[in-house]
């Protein structure tokens, strides 16, 4: 209890530390528009002025709304989807492209820290959540057993399912997994298994203290006509932010949704072939940004 209060505490200092920022910036941006203007490399001008007065304003109110109610945080969150898409749209008309870029890069840091104080700062509050559901599917031609038996083996899920970094599997038989979120940061939380069949099926949940609260199953059933079997996972999970955090997470290309079908995908090539095909075109699996700029794909040199 005492370690659940001291990290709601420290929560709570960081999202009132995004209040500050927010009072400072939107300070900033109130008195010196066009300085801003030139860091972000766009042109100076009455639009440019306009737009970044009224970023500030906002960003005012973030910060009395957050110094007031820390949950408030999610406020920000909405501002920085805004401000991305501002300077999406700026970077083609920007007098300097370099600042443009990195001062979008900036902010999709920033917004992270956003999403993941709201999230932790929420949890436990009457904030509305999100909870997001998804169902995948794949045959697989292999023996039912032998793929209970591989999946069953967390400490091994990493070899296919890239968005982990680690399972560690402690003596109790409870779990502690290590994933990667988006722009190189990374959640973690413990599981349990609700539910064991051998061969057929298994069952978990998140403890509490998780960053994110998320549960599922998958299940093997042979497929129709000694084709092998089907494998179904169904997961759920409160997405970080709500709808919007979702949203951003499957821009940089660390959405469940996306993960569970290209785990699911690179499963079936282990147990098949032995290895992981890849081709130049999406060499981690389906990234969001980078199927916006599709092209056609060649084979990886020396690796498949």
């Amino acid at each position: 209890m005492a370690d659940a209060q001291t990290k709601h505490a420290t929560d709570n200092k960081t999202s009132k530390a995004l209040g500050v920022f927010s009072l400072g910036l939107g300070a900033a941006q109130l008195l010196r528009p066009d300085a801003l203007a030139r860091a972000v490399g766009v042109d100076e001008g009455a639009e440019a002025r306009a737009v970044i007065v009224g970023a500030g304003l906002r960003e005012i109110g973030h910060g009395v709304a957050i110094l007031r109610r820390p949950a408030a945080v999610w406020t920000r969150v909405a501002g920085d989807a805004l401000d991305l898409a501002l300077l999406g749209r700026a970077v083609r008309t920007a007098r300097n492209r370099r600042k443009t870029l990195a001062a979008t890069a900036a902010v999709a840091g920033v917004t992270v820290i956003d999403l993941v104080t709201s999230a932790r700062v929420g949890r436990g509050t009457h904030r509305k959540t999100t909870v997001v559901r998804h169902k995948a599917a794949i045959t697989i031609r292999a023996d039912a057993q032998d793929l209970y038996r591989r999946w069953r083996d967390f400490a091994s899920l990493p070899t296919f399912m890239y968005h982990l970094a680690s399972v560690t599997v402690g003596a109790d038989g409870r779990s502690h997994w290590v994933a990667k979120a988006p722009l190189g940061t990374k959640v973690e939380w413990d599981a349990e298994v609700v539910e064991d069949r051998p061969g057929e099926l298994i069952a978990w949940r998140s403890l509490e203290g998780s960053d994110i609260d998320n549960s599922g199953r998958v299940t093997f059933t042979p497929a129709p006509g000694d084709q092998g079997t089907e494998v179904v996972v169904e997961i759920s999970y409160d997405a970080p932010g709500g709808a919007l955090g979702a949203a951003f997470a499957k821009l940089f290309g660390e959405e469940p949704r996306q993960q569970v079908k290209d785990d699911l995908h690179r499963f079936k090539q282990i147990v098949e072939t032995g290895e992981v095909l890849r081709s130049e075109g999406t060499p981690e699996g389906e990234h969001a940004g980078r199927l916006m700029r599709q092209r056609h794909a060649q084979p990886m040199g020396g690796a498949r």
